[in-house]
Order: C-alpha cells, then sequence, then structure tokens
C-alpha cells in the first residue's frame, strides 16, 4: 500500500488549494479514504472522509462549508479541496486508509496559511 499527497504550500488567508492522494497497492474503490491533519503539540484532527463509491462524505464541523472531499475510482486519487483558508487551517494534512485492521499513512503534505 502507496499513498503519496501533493498540493500543499504556502498560501495567503482566504486563498484555496487542492490536495491529492494518489494510491496504489490496494483496490482503491473498495476502501473509504480520508484526510487528516496534525498541528505540532495537538491531537491529529479527522478533516473529512468519502466512501469507496464516493457516494457519502462526512466533513469536520470546524471545516464544513470550505474544504471538499472526492476520490477519482479511475485515478485512483482523493481529493481535499480547501476554500477560505485560515491560520488555523496550517497543518500537515495526511490521507489514511484502513485495510483488515490496519492504517496506513502517506508522508504528509504542509499547508501554511499566512500573510
Amino acid at each position: 500500500v502507496q499513498l503519496v499527497e501533493s498540493g500543499g504550500g504556502l498560501v495567503q488567508p482566504g486563498g484555496s488549494l487542492r490536495l491529492s492522494c494518489a494510491a496504489s497497492g490496494f483496490s482503491f474503490r473498495s476502501y473509504p479514504m480520508t484526510w487528516y491533519r496534525r498541528v505540532p503539540g495537538k491531537e491529529r484532527e479527522l478533516v473529512a472522509t468519502i466512501t469507496g463509491a464516493g457516494d457519502s462524505a462526512y466533513v469536520a464541523d470546524s471545516v464544513k462549508d470550505r474544504f471538499t472531499i472526492s476520490r477519482d475510482n479511475a485515478k485512483n486519487t482523493v481529493y481535499l479541496q480547501m476554500n477560505s483558508l485560515k491560520p488555523d487551517d496550517t497543518a500537515v494534512y495526511y490521507c489514511n486508509v484502513n485495510i483488515a485492521w490496519q492504517g496506513y499513512w502517506g508522508q504528509g503534505t504542509q499547508v501554511t496559511v499566512s500573510s
């Protein structure tokens, strides 16, 4: 199993970014995918999760109405569209899949929201 995140960077408050997570090594369409974020010194936070078929999603209240999770099963990729970014969104963002009670993680992508 391999998960590779991309798309992070430095953005001004109010800006947008789209994160991607390219997956391989498993039957991508069969598993829900989840985005988490972590700020040093704080608990890891679940940001959004989406079903294998992409027909249902959950987005945390802290980012609801600003972030959208989606997936393209033909490309084995899950996305996180982040709009109206705030400094509090600064974190390392990780994608995750759980297979047979084993959690798999990518290396993370840094998102920094600052003027």
